[in-house]
C-alpha cells in the first residue's frame, strides 16, 4: 500500500493493483464490483447496510470470546461496526443490488469499510490491511454463503415488525367503520348483479378481518425466517470456524439484534441451500398485496361516481384528479396502493425464480431475493400507512344512495322465497326489472304482502342476518 499525488491509494489484491481514492472506505474489492455493476444505480437497503454490520459486530464478538481474535483488533472491528450501524457509512456502501452471486461484493464492501474504520480506530492509515485486514479479521469464522443469507433474516425480521403495524392500523380503521357504517343497508352484490341485502359496516367488517388473517401470516411466515445459519460458512461444513462459533454468534445476534426466538439453523448445509424460508416468506407478503388489491379496487367501486356510479361511500378528495376537466377527484390512494401491490406480486415472481435457481450447495441468486424481499416490505409499509391516514380514516357513507339501491335491488326477492316460494318470488324480480318497479311496489300491487306485512317482514336490519325473516304462509 502507498499514496500518490492525485489522492489516491494503491491496494493490491491477487488480480492486481488498483488505484482507490485515498478517502474512500471501501476498498479494491468493492472498487472492482463498482466497475462491474454499473447495472441499476439502486444501492443496498439501509435495513441491509445495518443488518450486515450487526452480523460483523456479533462475529467479532464471538471471535474475542473464543480467543480467535486479540483484544485489541476485536473491539476496533466492533467499534466500527457500531458506527456502520448507526448510518454514518451508508455512502460508502456504493455496489448495485445487481452484483456477484451470494452477494460477496456486498459482503466485501462492508468487511472493507469496517477493515478501514477500524485502522483509524488504532492509528493507521485506510488501506494499511496489516493492521485489520478485511478477509482475515473482519470476515473472520465466516463466508459470504452464510453471512448474507442471516443478514437478510435479520433485517426481514426487522422490517417487518413496521408492516405489521401498519396492517394492525389498517385494521382497526376499518374496524371503526364497520362499526359506523353497521346500520347502513344497502344492496349485496355477487358477478357485479344485484343480490341479497348487506350492510355497509358488514363489507368493511369482512375487509378488516382479510387485513387480520394478512397479518397473521405474516407474523407465521417470520418465524421461518428466526433460523439462523451463521457457521455454515462456504458449504454448510463450518470450515474454519471454531467448534462454539455457533453458538457465540447467536448468542451475541439475540442479545443485540433484540429479536427474540433466534435459533440456530437445524441443517447447515440446507441452510445455504435451500431459500424455501424466503418464498414462504415473501408468499405472504403477495397474499397480503393481494387482498388490499381487492379491498382497494372495492372501495374505488364503492366510490365510484359522484353521479354516474356507485356513489354508496365518498372516499376523501386530497388531490384535484383531472389537468383537463374541473372538480374531478379521484381515488388516488387506491390507486396507489394497487400499483405498490402490483409491484409486490411481481417482486414474489422474482423471489420464487430466484429461490429455484441455486445448484448443489448454494443459491448464488441471494442478491435479488434479498432486494425484492426488502422493497416489498418496505413500499408495503408505507403504502397501508398512507391509505389508512389519508383515505380509509375518511370514508364517509352516503346513507341515502345505499338505501334508494337497497329499496330497487331485484336481490329483495331472494328475502321472499319462505314466504311466496322461488317461482313467485322469480316472477316478481323479472317484473321488476321489467318495469323498472321496486320490489316491494310489485309485491304491493300484486297482494302478495300488504305494507304493514313487507315493513314487519323485511326490516332492513332483519334481512342481513340468518334467520331473520319468518317463514309465513305462501300466496301467489
Amino acid at each position: 500500500m502507498a499514496d500518490n499525488q492525485k489522492g489516491d491509494r494503491i491496494e493490491r489484491d491477487y488480480l492486481g493493483d488498483r488505484r482507490v481514492p485515498k478517502g474512500a472506505y471501501y476498498g479494491i474489492q468493492t472498487l472492482r464490483a463498482f466497475e462491474n455493476f454499473p447495472i441499476s444505480g439502486i444501492r443496498p437497503k439501509k435495513a441491509f447496510i445495518r443488518a450486515t454490520a450487526l452480523i460483523k459486530l456479533v462475529s467479532a464478538e464471538a471471535n474475542i470470546s473464543l480467543g480467535l481474535i486479540d483484544r485489541k483488533r476485536g473491539l476496533a472491528i466492533k467499534k466500527a461496526a457500531l458506527e456502520v450501524l448507526s448510518g454514518r457509512f451508508d455512502a460508502e456502501f456504493i455496489v448495485d443490488v445487481y452484483q456477484a452471486g451470494a452477494g460477496t461484493s456486498h459482503n466485501m464492501n462492508a468487511n472493507e469499510i469496517i477493515a478501514n474504520r477500524a485502522v483509524e480506530l488504532l492509528g493507521g492509515r485506510r488501506g494499511d490491511y496489516s493492521i485489520v485486514h478485511p478477509n482475515d479479521h473482519v470476515n473472520m469464522s465466516q463466508s459470504t454463503n452464510d453471512t448474507m443469507p442471516a443478514a437478510l433474516r435479520i433485517a426481514a425480521l426487522s422490517t417487518s415488525e413496521g408492516l405489521v403495524i401498519a396492517l394492525r392500523a389498517l385494521e382497526s380503521a376499518l374496524r371503526r367503520k364497520s362499526r359506523a357504517f353497521d346500520r347502513v343497508i344497502k344492496s349485496g352484490r355477487t358477478h357485479l348483479q344485484d343480490a341479497v341485502p348487506v350492510r355497509l359496516g358488514q363489507e368493511f367488517g369482512s375487509y378488516a378481518s382479510a387485513v387480520r388473517g394478512s397479518a397473521e401470516r405474516i407474523l407465521e411466515a417470520r418465524e421461518g425466517l428466526k433460523k439462523i445459519g451463521l457457521g455454515a460458512t462456504a458449504v454448510g461444513t463450518g470450515i474454519n470456524t471454531h467448534p462454539g462459533y455457533r453458538d457465540a454468534a447467536l448468542k451475541a445476534l439475540s442479545k443485540a439484534s433484540g429479536i427474540k426466538g433466534l435459533k440456530k439453523a437445524p441443517d447447515t448445509f440446507e441452510a445455504l441451500n435451500s431459500m424455501a424460508d424466503f418464498t414462504h416468506f415473501s408468499g405472504a407478503l403477495r397474499c397480503t398485496a393481494v387482498e388490499l388489491v381487492r379491498i382497494a379496487n372495492d372501495l374505488r367501486l364503492l366510490g365510484s361516481g359522484p353521479m354516474t356510479g356507485l356513489a354508496e361511500i365518498r372516499l376523501p378528495a386530497v388531490q384535484p384528479g383531472s389537468s383537463i376537466m374541473p372538480g374531478k377527484v379521484n381515488p388516488v390512494m387506491a390507486e396507489m396502493l394497487d400499483m405498490v401491490c402490483f409491484q409486490v406480486i411481481g417482486n414474489d415472481l422474482a423471489v420464487a425464480m430466484a429461490a429455484q435457481a441455486g445448484q448443489l450447495e448454494l443459491n448464488v441468486m441471494l442478491p435479488v431475493i434479498n432486494y425484492n424481499i426488502l422493497q416489498s416490505i418496505e413500499i408495503l409499509s408505507t403504502a397501508i400507512a398512507a391509505f389508512t391516514g389519508r383515505c380509509v380514516k375518511g370514508i364517509e357513507a352516503d346513507t341515502k344512495r345505499c338505501l334508494v339501491f337497497f329499496e330497487r335491488s331485484v336481490g329483495l326477492a331472494t328475502v321472499l322465497n319462505p314466504i311466496i316460494g322461488y317461482e313467485n318470488a322469480a316472477t316478481v324480480a323479472k317484473e321488476s326489472a321489467r318495469t323498472g318497479r321496486t320490489v316491494k311496489e310489485v309485491v304491493i300491487r300484486r297482494g302478495i304482502l300488504s305494507e304493514a306485512e313487507w315493513e314487519r317482514l323485511l326490516n332492513p336490519l332483519s334481512v342481513t342476518g340468518p334467520a331473520r325473516v319468518k317463514a309465513a304462509k305462501k300466496r301467489a
